[in-house]
């Protein structure tokens, strides 16, 4: 089971980057865009990373507990990454699947009045969920490292 940990390392690292690139890249780039299409392209974010992250983040989760396991030496490292993962999805179900939920229906014909204020919210939020993810990628990378 040597390779769980560098599996485990891998997959949480990649769900970080994307998570990072979404807030701080993708998400800044759609709003600069002209605002049909930025809103468009919200829209179609929100269905493709609607399919794909619930998985990315329940597998990552389930590696995470695999790897402290494993690794005894590091286990209560990697149940406390495995614990804010696990903070990070109740965070997102709770709070940011409701928006994203609506939001990945929008069109510039049928946006809400107030979606400059859900986005902002959804943003706030995703930011808060990065920080949590990223401190558990840091401390699942040192238990793996051990």
């Amino acid at each position: 089971m040597e390779w769980l940990p560098i599996v485990t390392v891998v997959v949480v690292g990649l769900m970080v980057g994307v998570e990072l690139s979404v807030a701080f890249v993708i998400n800044p780039i759609f709003d600069r865009l002209p605002e049909d299409v930025g809103v468009t392209a919200r829209s179609e974010g929100a269905r493709m990373l609607g399919r794909l992250m619930p998985f990315w983040y329940i597998t990552s989760t389930l590696l995470v507990a695999g790897t402290a396991m494993v690794q005894p030496a590091a286990a209560a490292v990697a149940w406390t990454a495995a614990g804010l993962l696990l903070v990070s999805v109740v965070m997102s179900v709770a709070l940011l699947v409701p928006i994203n939920n609506r939001s990945k229906t929008w069109t510039p014909e049928t946006v809400p009045a107030d979606w400059r204020d859900q986005k902002r919210r959804w943003d706030g939020l995703h930011v808060v969920r990065v920080v949590v993810i990223v401190a558990a990628f840091a401390l699942v990378t040192v238990a793996a490292a051990r």
